[in-house]
């Protein structure tokens, strides 16, 4: 799994990919360069809110006289196909690509390459050889982190519950196996019970809802865990849990720590999150696309190389990630992201936890 290379391939020096790149992608950025970012759907609003807005903002401070344009796909690939050529036809210099589907989204790169245009493939990877780089926090890890949570929250023989991500993005399968890294062995030994699992098409949250309504008609309630990919699924989860006053007494799990999970952490029904910082990652790209403008080599900002489906070795750009549990943790969530404050999660319900009130 690609999940498990992380750990191999940290402190490896560059490999020869990113190496071949640091020349011949032009001289010092100039005022008519363009960039292009590819976001893949709305459905979740980090995207465009978070990711797209601080790559702006830093590439407005590293090179304000380049032109960025924020395209977005609505989950749909042959939209996000067509959004990069229309990039690459306007004379992008280079494309940072979220893709919808890692498979489908390697045509892009491939055609990024014949232009000689590098392409980074941000947060998601794109399964080609000519992906350039690959910018992400260790999603295996976060996956195993999730599944620890639930089982330090349940006891022997509970059910739990699965709400994985959607199957054609590549980071939900390494979350996957992550969670399985922990969970496989108690499901073999009986120390707990694998109820019903299901993918989550586009991330959306009405299939997640579809999932866990299912499952706990299937199960006749008898849930103790709930291990979503994600705080969409887990807001999903949580809807159906309540319906059946089960909300706040069933550990759920998340990734992203949105507004609304964190609302849920304050009011005891969602009970974990994963923060990324997504300032850090989208800053740490756009220093990579200035150095690749002014031909300079970006290999400094590279920790080794990770092996995608399509057998190349991508350079690496990794970013860490925090556990959000209780109050500690959105505050930890609150303080750190720059798009996020209290008065936003302190709305409706959630302003009157004390958090809110203290």
């Amino acid at each position: 799994m690609l999940g498990t290379k992380f750990n191999k391939f940290r402190g490896l020096t560059l490999g020869t990919a990113a190496l071949a790149m640091s020349t011949g992608f032009g001289s010092t950025a100039m005022a008519e360069d363009l960039v292009a970012m590819l976001l893949p759907e709305n459905v979740n609003a980090r995207w465009e809110s978070q990711d797209a807005f601080f790559y702006v903002q830093a590439m407005k401070e590293l090179v304000p006289n380049v032109k960025v344009e924020v395209f977005n796909a609505n989950n749909d690939t042959a939209t996000q196909q067509r959004q990069a050529e229309q990039a690459l036809t306007k004379g992008a210099k280079v494309l940072i690509v979220i893709p919808i589907d890692g498979e489908a989204a390697a045509i892009i790169a491939d055609n990024a390459a014949e232009a000689g245009v590098p392409a980074i493939a941000y947060d998601r990877m794109m399964q080609s050889p000519n992906t350039d780089f690959w910018v992400q926090a260790d999603m295996f890890a976060t996956g195993a982190s999730q599944a620890q949570h639930v089982i330090d929250n349940t006891a022997k023989g509970d059910t739990l519950v699965l709400l994985k991500g959607s199957p054609t993005d590549p980071n939900a399968g390494v979350i996957a196996a992550g969670q399985m890294s922990v969970l496989q062995p108690l499901f073999d030994s009986g120390e707990r019970v694998l109820g019903y699992e299901n993918w989550t098409q586009g991330w959306d949250p009405a299939i997640a809802r579809r999932s866990m309504d299912q499952a706990l008609t299937k199960l006749d309630n008898n849930v103790q865990g709930v291990v979503s990919s994600n705080d969409g699924n887990a807001g999903a989860a949580i809807a159906s849990l309540e319906e059946q006053g089960m909300n706040g007494k069933v550990p759920v799990t998340g990734l992203d720590c949105t507004v609304q999970a964190l609302q849920l952490i304050l009011l005891g029904q969602q009970s974990q999150s994963v923060w990324r910082p997504f300032e850090e990652m989208a800053t740490v790209t756009a220093k990579v696309t200035a150095a690749l403008l002014n031909g300079e080599d970006p290999s400094s900002l590279t920790q080794g190389t990770v092996e995608n489906s399509a057998g190349a070795q991508i350079p690496f750009v990794p970013v860490d990630h925090y556990v959000a549990v209780g109050e500690e943790g959105v505050a930890y969530v609150i303080e750190h992201d720059l798009s996020v404050s209290k008065d936003d999660v302190c709305q409706g319900e959630a302003a009157e936890t004390p958090f809110c009130k203290g």
